[in-house]
């Protein structure tokens, strides 16, 4: 059985494919391996010494089992190989041991991921989430009759619905069977077209939508057509569409094929290395070759690979056909990556000096049974004498003898061959023909069958001659070894095939061919020069029947580089982001912008390129170049997709092309509203605004555009926000509101009046972030010339920078009114005449930087200042800060003085009274300084006779100035006066005097203090206090040597009013000040002490009486003058019969009388300082309202009770002394209502009526204890009880009767003494204390005095209710402490009362 061989690239992707598999499989192992080394290695050793313990011990053999020495080496040698086929086995076990618990680690870990993954999907599919695209959809490029899928991936919670749309209509599956297919897999969705066709050419979304929101994602398909049968088929550039993926690898371009030069016979690679990810060996990208947009084919003259890294192109066998534009194509993910390089063949050596170069491009049409037409390109002819004809050789397939068909050479590039076999199968070459001999032998061509085709491609042309000679040539400057050369096409051209380019020396007879292979374009890229060499180029146009004359030749031109700073490639960058701007159905306008590098010269010419999107041939639009970045493509078929792209040129030559644009669609455009706005730029980017400017529509619709709308977006966001809801007339518009180092896109949308117009191509990524060092424009005016101007310094800048100015957006360019100069880094506008006409917004861009530019708004306020500014630059003036002044010193000396900016010690000046110089002297002293630049005078004795206008005039160096002071009428009077005044002041301050006068101070007791500092004063001086020129004496004598004196108005107020003087003499003089305190200053005064005893005042206090209840205020000092108001619930309260105002020295209080319900409420108190206003609050309400109305109705009853007792009102002295055999008379008036109850005791036993004692009560109110003749036994101690239903009164008397002829006994001494005795009595010793009443004494309980009643009793507050010594005092017993006896409305109940009961 044949085994089966496995090619090495096979056995390699087999291990690469299982490495790639257990890599990912194991990676996410590895840790966990990783941690379990340690535990292993301890692990092993303990396996290792159980291993040990349970081996079994040391077999002995017996000795009927010992062999012979033969057996036992044959028995050796066995056991040998067996041993070792048994190491084996085991080393394979083991493997295999540790292979398997591997995988089943591994499989185990997997399966505990993946069941963690459910977990984590379980848990976040319950976390409502909107739709978001985890891949969104990437645009195709395809051609026709392929197949093309468009996918993404979706996430959100409920999972979202998809739907697809074709240009914003839905796909509907159902309406083309078989065309489109939408599936759903695994979370992929995917739209997928079958066989497209151009018509598919749309932007395709995806909208994803569930309960929580809507996202999207948008891509373009372009679908492209093969060239027809009938077309270019000779170019072979129908691609064969099994050829073609897209591939999914990504491929970086890295060290690329440059120019190239080969020999005819020679050999050449053009190899361009690259990056691919991923890099499949077995995958490698698809490359593809072109020659002049020619694809090419693998064969024996062609030769490619691609891999490793590395395209490769191989040419083994060099012709002039091989010569022209090699561009490498590779696909990529994302599109394609291209790079293209000349490739320059020069003819070998002949064997012959002098002999052409051989012919190239020979190919057979108008193919027929029996003859072709063999058509071929000529030469180039340089030095070598000219062509006079040519021969053709055939030969037939798979021979290699050459036959001559023509006898004599032929003069025109095209011959009829006859005499071919029918079937048979052929090849031709061409030699050329001159003086000197014959050439090398052309190319073969490809084979030929000879038959009757029905179709054939024929040759085209049946001009007969050569072309016109090409117009004027132009060499430009383009790299240190290249030169750029434009001509112009020749007027007869004649099926022209191309043009062949000649250079020389300048100085030098001979010319060299620039290329050996007619160049289609009017323009050529010649390299290969000697640096520093200068060149002259001639250039001749070619066809079927030869070479033209020769063109002019060019002017002389040095190879260097474009910068002329060594700089390789100088030529402009791609121009990019082309646009299609209108279409009528038979042409196209196309705009696009200018490169962003210009290579070192400014970008004077552009050169458009188009193609059928089906075909890859590009066909030059323009030979004359395009100054400006739009262009009208003419000549289009209508319905027909077309591509463009744009080079740009410069002196240094022209850049490379631009990537081709979109497929546009020649058709007819009838839409009412305008079409886009293009060309969208940026300037004045900073980190949170920027400046959007764009240009007008080429199509405005059915009428005039009048206002445009600005749409933005942060970068990658589809999600596009109008800026601007009022359309703006101007093409610019200024955004704001970015976030720093945030990228943003925009759009424009132009307005017409039948709506909004399609938006433009959306601008390119910005970042709102400012360049480092930006600048903005600095509006100034020149020291030197007094111009007006406006400048800026760039921060950064190259050799080629210009700096555009423009005004409200547009460019300013040759205008007279302003000139624009350079000087470095900084440009300067210069207005000629500013004027109104001159304002406006002025913007400057500096080209070729990444954006440096900056505007500034010019107002008219600003130009005003500045042409201030330009006037005095241009009439100089000495500058002055401050004009002619005067200023009135002490003693009454006027000084003028005027201040100049700068002044320089040649100053000169003079002073000018009353149009009469004034010179140094005479009562005036003139002096000036040159540091401050202070000119001045001074006037001695200023009297009337100074009135008038004060000049002064000064010359420094070329500038004048002059400043006057007029003093004249009221104005010279106030001068007069001051000067007066201080005359005075000076003779006064020779003696005592106040340097303060009287003023007011209040401390924080609310003391006004009037006070006064004093001056040069001594111990001699004396000072005095009036008031209404009535003297002061203080308590404290004034101390006149402090400096300082005070005089205190304690508790100001009204009745402080009225003119206090202060008096200060000595013998050297006396000074007086005055204060009046009235009108404004008494209020000031009062406002001052309302300060300070309205920050002082307390909050708020309840404090109920018999009239009502009453809040207090209390704080250091009240006076009524003070601006206090009482508020109830916001309404001022006016003082009333029942809301009473008042307050005293403590505090401000007010009362409610006779409270109801009405009252309840909040109330404020207010006191005003003219400045700030204190409040202080009290809510009277709810629990604080009952218990102060309660508290309130037991004052009024008690106080209503001790109106209303019985008591004594007089008559009753505390002690009697009467002698024996006497008549006493106790007598005294009482009254209660109702009408009290009088009860006389002795002793405490009631005193009965009788002939002895009697007692009376006479109308009650008088009422009478009667002793007839008393007797020692009646001395003692009576007392009289009065009283009625609301209390009484219980008064004691001390009666001594002494003998006849003893000493009348002396109160003893601390006895309280009465005035009131009868006439008969006399003062006796003081009488022993009464007894208790038996009368209880309530005490009130704590629910009668609530918590809130913490308030002194006010002076107003009956006897009955003691005073406190504190705001907030505790309530104490009602019952008082007479002086004449105890007078208690209620005894205490422990007290016996000595009144009997009555029966």
């Amino acid at each position: 059985m044949a085994s089966k061989v496995i090619p090495w690239y096979k056995k390699k992707h087999v291990s690469q494919v299982k490495t790639d598999y257990a890599y990912h499989h194991t990676q996410s192992v590895v840790k966990h391996q990783t941690e379990r080394k340690s535990s292993s290695k301890s692990l092993s050793q303990v396996q290792a010494q159980a291993t040990e313990a349970m081996a079994e011990p040391a077999y002995t053999i017996p000795a009927f089992r010992q062999r012979t020495a033969e057996g036992t080496e044959e028995y050796q040698r066995v056991s040998t190989n067996v041993g070792k086929g048994l190491v084996v086995i085991q080393e394979e076990l083991q493997r295999m041991r540790v292979a398997t618990k591997a995988k089943v680690d591994s499989l185990a870990i997997q399966r505990e991921v993946k069941n963690m993954m459910v977990k984590r999907l379980d848990i976040l599919d319950d976390i409502p989430k909107m739709p978001d695209f985890l891949i969104a959809l990437r645009p195709h490029t395809v051609w026709e009759k392929t197949p093309v899928k468009l996918f993404c991936t979706v996430q959100g919670t409920p999972r979202p619905i998809v739907k697809w749309y074709k240009g914003g209509v839905p796909v509907d599956p159902l309406s083309a069977p078989g065309k489109y297919k939408i599936e759903n897999k695994y979370g992929v969705h995917s739209l997928i077209i079958s066989r497209c066709v151009v018509s598919d050419t749309a932007e395709y979304s995806a909208v994803a939508t569930n309960p929580h929101g809507t996202a999207s994602s948008k891509a373009m398909v372009a679908v492209k057509r093969p060239a027809g049968a009938g077309e270019l088929c000779h170019l072979g550039l129908v691609p064969h569409l099994t050829e073609i993926h897209a591939s999914k690898l990504e491929v970086t371009l890295l060290d690329r094929f440059s120019v190239s030069f080969g020999v005819e016979d020679g050999s050449i690679s053009l190899v361009c290395t690259m990056v691919v990810v991923p890099d499949l060996p077995n995958v490698p990208p698809l490359a593809q070759w072109y020659r002049d947009d020619k694809l090419l084919k693998p064969s024996s003259l062609v030769q490619m690979s691609v891999g490793g890294g590395v395209a490769r192109l191989t040419l083994p066998q060099l012709a002039k056909d091989d010569e022209g534009l090699y561009t490498l194509r590779i696909f990529t993910k994302d599109g394609t990556a291209e790079h293209s390089a000349y490739l320059f063949v020069s003819d070998a050596a002949s064997s012959k000096p002098g002999a052409p170069g051989a012919p190239m491009s020979v190919k057979a049409y108008d193919i027929n049974s029996d003859y072709v037409l063999v058509a071929w390109k000529p030469p180039n002819t340089v030095n070598e004498a000219a062509i006079t004809g040519y021969f053709v050789d055939r030969c037939e397939a798979g021979k290699d003898s050459w036959v001559q068909c023509n006898d004599s050479p032929v003069k025109v590039c095209k011959y009829p061959v006859h005499g071919l076999s029918v079937g048979h199968s052929y090849h031709f070459r061409v030699r050329a023909v001159n003086s000197a001999g014959t050439s090398r032998p052309s190319r073969m061509s490809d084979k030929v069958t000879a038959l009757d085709a029905a179709e054939s491609e024929r040759l085209q042309g049946t001009e007969e001659g050569v072309p016109s000679a090409p117009g004027k040539v132009v060499a430009t400057r383009n790299t240190k070894s290249s030169v750029f050369v434009q001509w112009e096409a020749p007027k007869a051209l004649k099926n022209l095939m191309g043009y062949y380019i000649d250079g020389r020396v300048v100085g030098a007879k001979d010319w060299f061919p620039c290329n050996h292979k007619p160049f289609k374009h009017t323009r050529f890229v010649v390299h290969g020069l000697i640096p520093g060499e200068t060149y002259a180029f001639r250039v001749q146009a070619v066809n079927v029947f030869g070479l033209s004359d020769e063109s002019e030749e060019s002017s002389p031109i040095a190879v260097e580089s474009a910068l002329g700073k060594g700089v390789e490639y100088a030529t402009p960058s791609a121009p990019y982001s082309i646009t299609l701007l209108n279409s009528d159905g038979s042409s196209i306008t196309i705009a696009w912008k200018s490169p962003k590098h210009c290579g070192g010269s400014k970008v004077n010419a552009f050169y458009v390129d188009k193609r059928n999107a089906d075909t890859l041939v590009w066909k030059e639009v323009n030979l004359q170049a395009v100054t400006e970045r739009i262009c009208t493509i003419d000549s289009l078929t209508e319905g027909t997709f077309y591509e463009f792209k744009v080079q740009a040129a410069n002196m240094a030559g022209v850049g490379v092309p631009s990537a081709p644009s979109a497929a546009m669609k020649c058709e007819a455009w009838t839409m009412e509203e305008p079409g886009p706005a293009y060309d969208l730029s940026f300037s004045e980017v900073r980190s949170h605004s920027l400046v959007l400017l764009w240009k007008a529509p080429i199509y405005t619709g059915a009428g005039a555009v009048s206002g445009y709308l600005v749409d933005m977006a942060k970068k990658g966001s589809s999600e596009f926000v109008t800026l601007n809801q009022e359309a703006v007339s101007h093409r610019y518009l200024k955004v704001s509101g970015l976030e720093e180092g945030e990228s943003y896109v925009f759009r424009v949308r132009a307005i017409n009046a039948k709506g909004v117009g399609k938006p433009s191509q959306v601008s390119e990524p910005v970042c709102a972030k400012a360049l480092p060092g930006t600048q903005e424009i600095v509006a100034g005016v020149d020291e030197e010339t007094g111009d007006v101007f406006l400048s800026l310094e760039a921060c950064e800048i190259c050799d080629t920078s210009k700096f555009v100015w423009s005004k409200n957006y547009k460019p300013i360019g040759d205008c007279p009114r302003v000139a624009v100069t350079k000087k470095g880094r900084t440009s300067r506008l210069t207005f000629t005449n500013p004027d109104k006409d001159d304002l406006g917004k002025y913007s400057v861009v500096v080209t070729d930087t990444d954006g440096v530019s900056a505007s500034h708004t010019l107002t008219e306020d600003a130009l005003n200042t500045m042409l201030e500014l330009s006037y005095a630059i241009r009439h100089p003036v000495v500058p002055l800060k401050h004009g002619l002044n005067y200023e009135i010193l002490e003693k009454g000396h006027v000084r003028f003085w005027v201040q100049a900016v700068k002044l320089s010690p040649s100053v000169s000046y003079r002073f000018i009274v009353n149009d009469k110089e004034v010179t140094n002297g005479e009562g005036h002293k003139i002096s000036h300084d040159v540091a401050s630049g202070i000119i001045q005078m001074t006037v001695d004795l200023f009297t009337r006779a100074n009135e008038g206008t004060y000049t002064v005039q000064i010359t420094d160096g070329k500038a004048k100035t002059q400043s006057s002071q007029v003093l004249v009428g009221d104005v010279f009077k106030v001068a007069l006066k001051e000067a007066e005044f201080q005359r005075k002041e000076h003779i006064r301050k020779q003696g005592p005097h106040f340097s303060e006068y009287l003023h007011f101070t209040v401390t924080e007791d609310c003391t006004v203090m009037l006070a006064c500092k004093l001056a040069n004063v001594k111990k001699e001086t004396t000072f005095h206090w009036y008031r209404e020129d009535d003297e002061i004496v203080p308590e404290t004598p004034p101390n006149v040597m402090s400096g300082a004196c005070a005089l205190p108005i304690p508790l100001f107020s009204r009745k402080d009013q009225g003119i206090f003087k202060a008096t200060l003499s000595d013998d050297r003089g006396k000074d007086t000040s005055v204060f009046d305190i009235s009108g404004q200053v008494f209020d000031d005064i009062i406002n001052a002490i309302a300060k300070i005893a309205g920050s002082s005042a307390s909050d708020l206090v309840l404090q109920c009486t018999p009239e009502g209840i009453r809040l207090q205020c209390y704080m250091n000092y009240y006076t009524e003058e003070m601006k206090t108001i009482w508020k109830h619930k916001e309404s001022k309260i006016a003082s009333s019969e029942k809301m009473r105002i008042g307050g005293t020295a403590e505090m401000a209080w007010m009362q409610i009388c006779d409270p109801s319900d009405k009252e309840k409420g909040h109330y404020s108190i207010e006191i005003s300082d003219g400045e700030k206003t204190h409040t202080r609050t009290f809510d009277l309400s709810g629990q604080a309202y009952t218990d102060a109305y309660e508290e309130y109705l037991r004052l009024k009853a008690a106080a209503f009770a001790e109106k209303n007792r019985g008591r004594v009102v007089g008559g009753l002295p505390d002690v009697v002394t009467i002698m024996e055999e006497k008549s006493l008379s106790l007598t005294c008036t009482v009254w209660g209502e109702p009408t009290p109850e009088v009860t006389w005791f002795k002793n405490e036993q009631e005193v009965a009526s009788n002939e002895h004692t009697r007692v009376m009560f006479d109308g009650g109110k008088f009422a009478s204890l009667v002793i007839n003749k008393v007797t020692p036994d009646d001395s003692g101690k009576y007392s009289i009880n009065v009283r009625n239903k609301y209390g009484g009164e219980f008064v004691e008397i001390t009666v001594s009767v002494y003998r006849h002829g003893e000493q009348i006994p002396v109160a003893k001494v601390g006895q309280p003494k009465t005035p009131a005795a009868t006439p008969a009595s006399t003062p006796v010793p003081p009488r022993s204390p009464a007894p208790p009443s038996k009368t209880p004494t309530p005490t009130p309980s704590k629910s009668q005095t609530p918590m809130s009643m913490k308030s002194p009793t006010p002076a107003s507050t009956p006897a009955s209710t003691p005073v406190p010594k504190s705001p907030t005092p505790t309530p104490k017993s009602p019952t008082p402490t007479p002086s004449r006896g105890v007078k208690s409305p209620t005894p205490p109940r422990f007290m016996k009362s000595p009144t009997p009961p009555r029966k």
